[in-house]
């Protein structure tokens, strides 16, 4: 069996060690000035986040077709009937579905098609603990099991300096907006685990109280000193993710997997100032370490 995800998930895995779990991914595309660019293919995140700081325009986005994955599909049924194709929750993106309907041009192989009801880092610690199992030699009902445990045991938190991207991208109401623009309100935003949604968790005047709004968040889950799996991702706030991480670090026992920048399909809604933290207890991965 081999494993098919989208960039969104952002699995901080090197070409290499994809590779070596059997992970393929289909990437998404982001327009800005006229431009389209493929995640990964024809642009990196830190090099969309540099090119987004300096443009007057604003992004759009848009899932990868049902014909790209049905290439993906058909290249990898050359050499293995089983596909396991894990992505970024379907309530906020089209890609599951286009996922989906690749998958129905298969009628005789064996294609499951997953929806993480996440984003970014807890989406692909769903991805890359999947790959791990296969290779272990889990059946699909375990690894279906143990992604689906995963969702519930992991969450993601973020915050961001400034709201025009996600008034732009339509993701919270013009205005809700245009009052907190005003306000100079900085929202802490969850995702909603079983609707796959954004929720907002609060909000506060400024960023550096949001930063310590997304540890306390973490406190009132967790008490000081749980062992914790933990990932801090951003878009372009290279400060902020280090702000966030020593806060973290001072209060938890804690398993850091690679920072990195947040998939730029997602950055594009939320803009160069976001930044983000998975986490979930660190027994919930045991098994596969």
């Amino acid at each position: 069996m081999q494993i098919v995800t989208d960039s969104g998930t952002d699995i901080t895995l090197t070409k290499e060690e994809q590779n070596k779990l059997n992970i393929h991914v289909v990437p998404l595309n982001v327009s800005l000035d006229g431009i389209t660019y493929r995640e990964g293919l024809d642009i990196q995140p830190a090099d969309f986040y540099s090119l987004l700081e300096k443009s007057e325009g604003m992004p759009s986005t848009s899932q990868p077709s049902s014909g790209e994955f049905a290439d993906t599909y058909r290249k990898i049924l050359e050499t293995d009937r089983d596909i396991l194709s894990i992505h970024i929750t379907s309530a906020m993106s089209g890609t599951y579905n286009a996922a989906l309907t690749a998958a129905a041009q298969f009628p005789e192989a064996n294609i499951t098609v997953l929806d993480t009801k996440t984003l970014s880092a807890a989406a692909g610690w769903q991805v890359v603990a999947a790959a791990r199992a296969v290779q272990r030699g889990w059946s699909l009902d375990q690894v279906k099991s143990l992604v689906t445990h995963i969702n519930e045991e992991s969450d993601s938190i973020y915050t961001l300096n400034e709201l025009k991207y996600l008034i732009h991208g339509g993701r919270i109401s013009n205005l809700k907006g245009i009052l907190a623009s005003v306000l100079n309100i900085k929202p802490l935003i969850g995702v909603d685990k079983v609707n796959g949604i954004y929720e907002q968790l609060g909000q506060v005047r400024t960023f550096k109280r949001a930063v310590e709004s997304l540890v306390n968040i973490i406190k009132d889950k967790y008490p000081a000193g749980t062992a914790l799996r933990v990932q801090i991702l951003h878009a372009f706030n290279f400060a902020g993710a280090e702000q966030l991480r020593d806060l973290v670090d001072k209060d938890f026992n804690c398993t850091w997997l690679p920072e990195g920048h947040i998939s730029l399909v997602l950055g594009a809604h939320t803009g160069p100032s976001m930044i983000g933290v998975a986490f979930a207890p660190q027994s919930v991965f045991a098994e596969l370490e």
